[in-house]
C-alpha cells in the first residue's frame, strides 16, 4: 500500500521536535548535560524521526531492551531542512535518482531518509508515511550542535502505554503533530515527497 509522504510533527519558528530512543546511561547523561556525551557513540548512524506513535511503535512504547528510555529532542529548523538537503532515500525510487546514480548518493550522503508506514497507538498502519532520518559523520556533528533542548519523556510514555494497555488512553492526550512544510522542490522530489 502507498502511504502519503509528507513530515507531521511538533514544530514552531525556531524548532522542531523529533525523538530518540536510548539505554538508561545515554538517555540520563544527555538530559543532564544537554547535549550528548561520551556514552553516545559518534560514529555510529543515529536515527531521527519526527512522529511520536512512529517512534512508539518503533520502541515498544519503550518497552524494548536499550529503548527504554524515550528523548524529545527540539533541533533548531535550519539545521533540520539542512539535513533533509542532504538526504539520500535508502531505496532507490522511480520519482528520483535510481540505479548506479542512486548508489552513488547514497554511499556519499551522510544522510539517508527511510519512509515507513505511521502509526495508531495500537501499532495499526494509518495511510501515510513516517520519515526517519539516519545521520552520521558531518551531519551527525551539524545535528548534535543544532540541538535546543533534550526532555526525557520516558515517565509520560510509560503512563500513557499504560492507559493505551488498558482502553483508557484518549489520543487527544498525545503528542499533537501537523503537517512541515519541505518548500524545496528539489528536497520533495529527491526524497519522494507527494
Amino acid at each position: 500500500m502507498e502511504h502519503n509522504r509528507q513530515i507531521n510533527a511538533i514544530y514552531n519558528q525556531q524548532t522542531i521536535r523529533v525523538y530518540q530512543a536510548y539505554c538508561p546511561r545515554i538517555a540520563q547523561e544527555a538530559v543532564r548535560l544537554q547535549h550528548f556525551g561520551e556514552q553516545f557513540s559518534r560514529t555510529r548512524m543515529t536515527w531521527i524521526k519526527p512522529s511520536f506513535l512512529w517512534m512508539m511503535y518503533r520502541s515498544g512504547w519503550a518497552e524494548k531492551k536499550d529503548q527504554e528510555c524515550i528523548l524529545a529532542i527540539d533541533l533548531r529548523r535550519e539545521v533540520f531542512e539542512s539535513l533533509l538537503r542532504q538526504a539520500v532515500l535508502t531505496s532507490p525510487d522511480a520519482s528520483g535518482i535510481c540505479g548506479e546514480d542512486w548508489r552513488r548518493a547514497l554511499d556519499a550522503s551522510p544522510v539517508r531518509v527511510q519512509w515507513d508506514p505511521d502509526r495508531k497507538p495500537d501499532g495499526d498502519p494509518i495511510g501515510r508515511a513516517a520519515i526517519q532520518m539516519g545521520v552520521r559523520g558531518s551531519a551527525l556533528e551539524e545535528m548534535l550542535g543544532g540541538i535546543a533542548c533534550i526532555t526525557d519523556i520516558t515517565a509520560q510514555v510509560r503512563k500513557w502505554n499504560a492507559q493505551r494497555k488498558s482502553g483508557s488512553l484518549d489520543r487527544k492526550q498525545l503528542p499533537q503533530e501537523r503537517l512541515y512544510p519541505v518548500a524545496d522542490a528539489a528536497v520533495r522530489r529527491r526524497l519522494a515527497m507527494d
